[in-house]
């Protein structure tokens, strides 16, 4: 490999690092807007803070988990290595591959952030912040990396043949799963539910800034999907990356059809928060395989995800009772699902492989973030009190609300 291209994939990954980060403002932004206005504040802490740990913990201890090199200690075992990485960085040395290990690192750690946005809609509105911060340090630096490892760090879901190119299963499915349950042991917020099982809509503060956090999504999957190519100085590569883009903004487009379609027909309004969970709801469907699919099968896999998110928020919601305001749990996880399944229509995987990749990735997240989560409940408690609900987190636990003229 020249220099000249080994600089051009670096520069590659760190563009496509960029949108990706870029998507931390996309989750900020849906989720403020999908929130009571008296919560604002509190979910933007949560995003910048989150953000900001997954780096830390990253760097800290989490990529040597997702890639320990020769001191794996089985396929499921990582073990821990500081061989790829180091605090500072040698600009001379093109031995780490087709591209530097900065880059790498950085494209790697705005998918660990990602993951903890997913939970951070769910929770939104009734988890206090600093229990949060403490999840995510364990998520970001354990929990995360482990099953990365076990997919991208070449471990037992590798060797088994699961196909995952972006993470509907590894990201996205990682971070639903968590998300159900730190759900499951908060409960609903106050009012949503009846004694009498009536459900009742809350309805969120902004829907402008939430499409507007969409439609920052939307962009930023195009470096979440195009860059794990990871390489474009070739005309194979540069093909891919022109047919991956093809098929992520497809399948979005898809999603928003297929949800609005559904809303039309079964509730006989077209739902803007359907739409904008049609978007996303697209792209995590498309992220299993978004390098392997046509045009034309890429919108039909986005559609159906936009059809799956509808009846799956709808059901969570009135018929288990799970209350997750930003309908995060459906979009990234029912959904991630559909798209771990999907990959086998265009050739990538096997149904059985991928059922079973899609089903480990879960246990494995939901029980030990199930486990954490109760351990951090029990020292310090992760529900806000009532009286801190009613009054609004904004004003609770940040001191500034996000809306002050607006009462």
């Amino acid at each position: 490999m020249t220099e000249i291209e080994f600089a051009l994939n670096t520069f590659y990954l760190l563009m496509s690092g960029a949108l990706v980060m870029w998507m931390a403002a996309g989750f900020t932004m849906l989720e403020a807007g999908l929130v009571r206005s008296k919560n604002a504040a509190e979910i933007v802490t949560k995003n910048l803070g989150l953000f900001s740990i997954a780096c830390v913990m990253y760097l800290i201890c989490g990529f040597f988990i997702m890639y320990p090199g020769d001191s794996a200690v089985s396929a499921w075992i990582p073990g821990f290595s500081l061989s790829y990485l180091g605090l500072g960085m040698d600009d001379q040395d093109m031995s780490y591959g087709s591209y530097s290990e900065g880059s790498d690192f950085f494209f790697q750690v705005v998918f660990v952030a990602t993951a903890m946005s997913i939970v951070s809609g769910a929770v939104a509105e009734r988890m206090k912040l600093l229990p949060f911060f403490a999840f995510a340090i364990v998520l970001t630096g354990f929990i995360y990396p482990v099953q990365g490892y076990w997919k991208w760090g070449g471990g037992g879901l590798d060797a088994l043949g699961y196909t995952d190119f972006a993470g509907s299963g590894v990201v996205h499915l990682c971070g639903a799963a968590a998300a159900l349950a730190a759900v499951l042991i908060l409960g609903a917020r106050k009012g949503k539910y009846s004694e009498s099982g009536s459900v009742y809509a809350i309805p969120g503060s902004n829907i402008p800034l939430a499409a507007l956090g969409a439609l920052v999504l939307w962009l930023g999957w195009f470096g979440f999907n195009g860059g794990s190519q990871l390489a474009i100085n070739t005309a194979s590569d540069a093909i891919a990356v022109g047919q991956i883009f093809l098929n992520t903004n497809m399948a979005a487009a898809g999603g928003v059809i297929g949800a609005l379609f559904a809303s039309r027909l079964f509730s006989g309004k077209a739902d803007v928060t359907m739409a904008i969970n049609g978007a996303i709801a697209g792209l995590v469907a498309i992220t299993a395989a978004p390098d392997t699919p046509t045009g034309g099968l890429a919108t039909l896999i986005g559609m159906i995800g936009g059809i799956i998110v509808y009846f799956s928020v709808i059901i969570l919601d009135t018929k288990l009772k799970i209350d997750d305001p930003v309908g995060a749990i459906s979009a990234h996880g029912t959904v991630g699902i559909w798209g771990i399944m999907a990959t086998p229509l265009s050739g990538a995987g096997a149904f059985g492989t991928q059922f079973l990749g899609a089903l480990i990735i879960f246990a494995w997240v939901f029980i030990t973030s199930f486990i954490v989560l109760k351990v951090i409940d029990s020292i310090v408690g992760i529900r806000a009190s009532e009286e801190d609900e009613e009054l609004g987190l904004d004003k609770a636990e940040i001191g500034v609300e996000a809306y002050p003229d607006f009462k």
